[in-house]
């Protein structure tokens, strides 16, 4: 019965909302630059960071214009994030890899500011919390056998069979691998993020347009899970721990219909 209710209260708040605006719903795919920022990984000698681009293949949205300056959106967007490090050894060579691949539903709720003229392009401002939902987590760690250099780092734990030398480097002589996975619990199910994006929306008939936008995500809690977290901290996790945010800056592009007719062309 408290769940009808809540429904019922939400469907009563939407109601005038939906009358007072023009609605409009539609698809967007994009192409993003993903980042995982750990502090940890990037003060390690032992990891470069790369450049990974990623796509959001598909997302829908609904949204209110209410009024010709300020209108509500709600989306969800298939995001695949995440980073790719190179290990290197102590000789400054490439000797494995560091994976860090994820996927997540997006679910933005985004205030939209709009320049309120009635030309065929026009700008926009869009800011609001995000929810993400991780569907996949898959993180892969692999060292080849090498000689590297130890971080200076009071939490962290050498790997299994690694020999100590005396010029601040330890020696593997096999290689070394780590894996972290959604299906083990190392990652937490849901983040919560800020998104914000800049864009043009082109009209392209009476019920048509096209927004064009460059956006931005950023986590504000860790992608991993407490228990994880804690064990990494106590030296039991076999690798440095950093707070670690995903961030994505990327372009999207989105086809979209509305119920009444477009801006430039209510004057004609």
């Amino acid at each position: 019965m408290k769940r009808y209710t809540q429904v019922l209260l939400v469907i009563t708040f939407l109601l005038p909302v939906l009358a007072m605006g023009q609605v409009h719903f539609g698809a967007t795919t994009g192409l993003n630059a993903t980042f995982v920022l750990d502090k940890g990984l990037k003060e390690d000698p032992r990891y470069n960071s790369t450049y990974t681009y990623q796509w959001s293949p598909v997302g829908f949205n609904f949204g209110v214009d209410i009024g010709r300056k300020f209108g509500l959106q709600l989306e969800s967007i298939l995001s695949n994030q995440g980073q790719i490090y190179q290990v290197v050894d102590a000789a400054k060579e490439v000797s494995g890899k560091r994976n860090i691949d994820l996927q997540y539903l997006n679910i933005p709720v985004l205030m939209k500011f709009m320049n309120g003229g009635d030309g065929r392009a026009r700008t926009n401002f869009n800011l609001g919390p995000q929810l993400g939902l991780l569907t996949k987590a898959r993180e892969t760690v692999m060292f080849e056998a090498g000689t590297y250099t130890i971080p200076e780092d009071d939490n962290f734990e050498l790997p299994p069979g690694a020999v100590v030398n005396q010029d601040g480097t330890y020696t593997l002589e096999q290689s070394y691998s780590q894996e972290f996975t959604k299906a083990k619990n190392d990652f937490r199910n849901m983040e919560f993020q800020i998104a914000m994006a800049f864009g043009v929306d082109i009209d392209l008939s009476k019920h048509l347009y096209l927004s064009t936008q460059v956006r931005a995500n950023y986590s504000l809690t860790d992608m991993r899970n407490g228990d994880v977290i804690d064990a990494i901290k106590a030296g039991n996790g076999g690798d440095i721990f950093g707070s670690r945010a995903n961030l994505l800056v990327g372009i999207q592009f989105g086809l979209h219909y509305s119920l009444g007719v477009t801006r430039s062309f209510k004057g004609k």
